[in-house]
């Protein structure tokens, strides 16, 4: 993966002059970039989910809007609307921020669900259809959300469909004490976002992400990803598994992880640090979950202490 790794380690390196000790979360965003995805990040408020998705754009040389997402936004807001031309008596249709190549949903959930469902058709088809007509979307097409899973005051839970069109799901917690300390020193003077500078052109991240398809996974190991997909379905704390959506997942971001890591075939390794990302917000608990100190990951922990590892070969 001569071009894939080049092109994954300066975007890498250059987000991380903003985003601090977090290489795992980066390298994920990076990964569902690779893979057309997009990304949800969720977390409290003041580590940096914002300014991760802002890093990512400003690397790449792609179009970038920002979407503030309130409680009194109409879908028309973020697609677009048709406005009538009085002199082409004709309707002209005025492009929303959602036309665009990297799109920052900040705080999605603060949305309606009717709001929130205008992002449906154009995360999962590419395209959006405003009065009856449809727009493709350009290419690449990245919708990065971010959203706060402990203040539920004031906004609306995004309903499973939803969720499942993010490929992953990650968090980046607290920084470490040394990190925390450079993070003051970085913004002394500015934020260090505002300097950010492209570096990679939008063909190269559409060659990255063609070049990905390429990476050979073994039959063993496709089998190893579907089943602890369906390992999610049968367990017994759990009201609703992982779909074949979620099997689509694993599979291609991990081609793209193997690919970052500059190999061309996917190992059980690139598996197992995908199942969490890509698992964990497809899976609806039972209701008697929470009183046994039952979650996604906790079940995802499970399934993977008993799922056989593959043992054949996983090269061409």
């Amino acid at each position: 993966m001569d071009q894939v790794k080049p092109f994954a380690e300066k975007v890498i390196a250059n987000i991380e002059h903003v985003i601090i000790g977090k290489r795992d979360a980066v390298e994920l965003a990076v990964v569902a970039l690779l893979c057309q995805g997009h990304l949800l990040i969720e977390d409290v408020p003041g580590v940096g989910k914002t300014m991760l998705a802002r890093s990512l754009a400003r690397s790449l040389d792609c179009s970038f809007k920002r979407i503030q997402f309130t409680p009194d936004m109409l879908p028309s807001d973020v697609t677009g609307v048709s406005i009538y031309n009085q002199i082409s008596k004709d309707f002209e249709f005025r492009p929303g921020p959602l036309m665009a190549q990297i799109v920052l949903a900040d705080e999605i959930n603060r949305a309606t669900p009717k709001t929130q469902s205008a992002l449906l058709e154009a995360m999962q088809e590419g395209q959006i259809t405003v009065d009856g007509i449809t727009h493709i979307l350009p290419r690449p097409f990245m919708v990065l959300a971010t959203q706060n899973p402990i203040e539920y005051e004031g906004t609306f839970r995004l309903p499973e469909a939803q969720m499942d069109r993010f490929l992953l799901r990650i968090n980046l917690g607290y920084p470490e004490l040394d990190d925390e300390i450079d993070v003051l020193e970085r913004q002394q003077y500015q934020h260090p976002v505002d300097e950010l500078e492209a570096v990679s052109s939008t063909d190269e991240v559409i060659a990255a992400q063609d070049a990905i398809r390429d990476i050979y996974i073994s039959s063993e190991i496709k089998k190893y990803m579907v089943e602890i997909t369906r390992r999610t379905r049968a367990h017994d704390e759990v009201y609703l598994g992982a779909s074949p959506r979620g099997s689509l997942t694993l599979f291609r971001a991990s081609q793209a992880r193997a690919a970052l890591l500059g190999r061309d075939y996917v190992l059980p390794d690139d598996v197992k640090a995908l199942v969490g990302p890509a698992l964990g917000h497809r899976i609806i608990m039972g209701a008697g979950a929470r009183l046994r100190d039952m979650n996604p990951d906790s079940v995802i922990e499970d399934v993977l202490a008993n799922v056989s590892v593959p043992r054949g070969p996983v090269t061409p």
